[in-house]
């Protein structure tokens, strides 16, 4: 009885909106952490076999970061967005984390050692995920700050950085084997990174927007 009085007192006084916004951080903690694990693999900091076991292991912490903000939507009266839009942000940002396991095992299943056309588009997604951790860092006090930084969140470059790379890499004399396929397939993995990063920003956009009216 105890527990629920807390519980209904913290969504009264808007401490619900902290522990979901707590929620939606540590995902982008996880998310941000394996994209410094893709640009280490890309540079050949990391070896990729080692690199690919520790995404998967940043990727379950993600995972459990969504776990925990499915469970606080479930006993929560009140949320500092629309529950549907929230949803939608998580799960977006959990796809980029999916998508960035999935990069790590193919470059490692793919036979690579360094991959420097990846750095660009890796840095590019890099800079979009820091202004979407911006936006859901203001989103309860400033949601129109939260809107503007998301906006840039969208606009994070990830696809230009892509067709730039695959330009390159198919502009040369080199005859079309399976070394050029296969990183054709970890380009293509990061532009769809980027896109469900976009898919992010917009479900923040709409959220905010609704939040600051």
């Amino acid at each position: 009885m105890q527990q629920r009085l807390r519980r209904f007192w913290r969504n009264l006084t808007g401490g619900s909106d902290e522990d979901l916004v707590a929620c939606l951080l540590a995902q982008v903690t996880a998310t941000t952490e394996a994209v410094e694990l893709a640009r280490a693999m890309a540079t050949g900091e990391i070896a990729p076999t080692s690199g690919a076991e520790r995404m998967d292991g940043v990727e379950s912490e993600g995972d459990d970061a969504r776990r925990e903000l499915i469970l606080e939507l479930r006993r929560t009266l009140a949320t500092p967005m629309d529950r549907e839009d929230l949803n939608r942000l998580s799960r977006s940002i959990d796809d980029v984390l999916d998508n960035l396991r999935d990069l790590a095992r193919e470059f490692d299943l793919y036979g690579f050692r360094d991959e420097p056309l990846l750095v660009e588009p890796v840095d590019n997604l890099a800079a979009g995920l820091a202004s979407l951790r911006r936006a859901i860092e203001v989103l309860i006090e400033r949601p129109q700050d939260a809107a503007r930084h998301a906006a840039e969140s969208k606009k994070n470059d990830v696809r230009r950085s892509y067709q730039r790379a695959m330009a390159t890499l198919l502009t040369t004399d080199e005859a079309v084997d399976s070394l050029l396929l296969r990183r054709r397939e970890l380009l293509r993995r990061l532009d769809i990174t980027g896109l469900r990063l976009a898919e992010a920003a917009d479900a923040l956009i709409d959220g905010a927007v609704k939040r600051s009216h």
